[in-house]
């Protein structure tokens, strides 16, 4: 009975620090780590569909679920922004959030015409912004 209580008390306390773990822990990023776009600029006028390249520095790339540290994968985010309760979480995946979990470094885009922002963000195994997080600048196209 004494073995069985022993085991229900380690068991509780391993619970314990779990919980108390910090809920906004994060993957820490490579200092200086930066992305951009490689063949787009703010500004730019592009025909719909067109193809974005992204760009990284700092840090490598790899496929979601891949817990190496160092590494991340890209997130593109369309006319919209995070937030700062965002930056903790797992970004978003719809129409104005894209993920290339598959460790892609290019896609394809089809806009409707007008004004639009695109902004890079690197997402770690689990698709949460790195700490602090690795954000392209803003830019603006104009789709024809």
């Amino acid at each position: 009975m004494r073995r069985i209580l022993g085991l229900g008390a380690m068991l509780a306390a391993a619970i314990m620090l779990f919980l108390a773990a910090p809920a906004d822990a994060q993957t820490p990023s490579v200092p200086g780590a930066k992305v951009f776009f490689v063949n787009i600029k703010d500004g730019d006028t592009v025909k719909s569909p067109f193809k974005v390249e992204f760009g990284l520095t700092g840090m490598k790339i790899a496929k979601a679920g891949d817990e190496t540290p160092g590494t991340g994968h890209h997130h593109l985010l369309i006319d919209t922004k995070l937030s700062p309760e965002e930056l903790t979480q797992p970004i978003a995946n719809d129409d104005t959030h894209k993920h290339y979990g598959g460790g892609q470094t290019e896609a394809t885009i089809t806009l409707p015409p007008g004004k639009h922002t695109l902004q890079l963000v690197l997402g770690d195994w689990s698709h949460v912004p790195h700490q602090p997080p690795v954000m392209s600048q803003v830019i603006t196209v104009n789709v024809q």
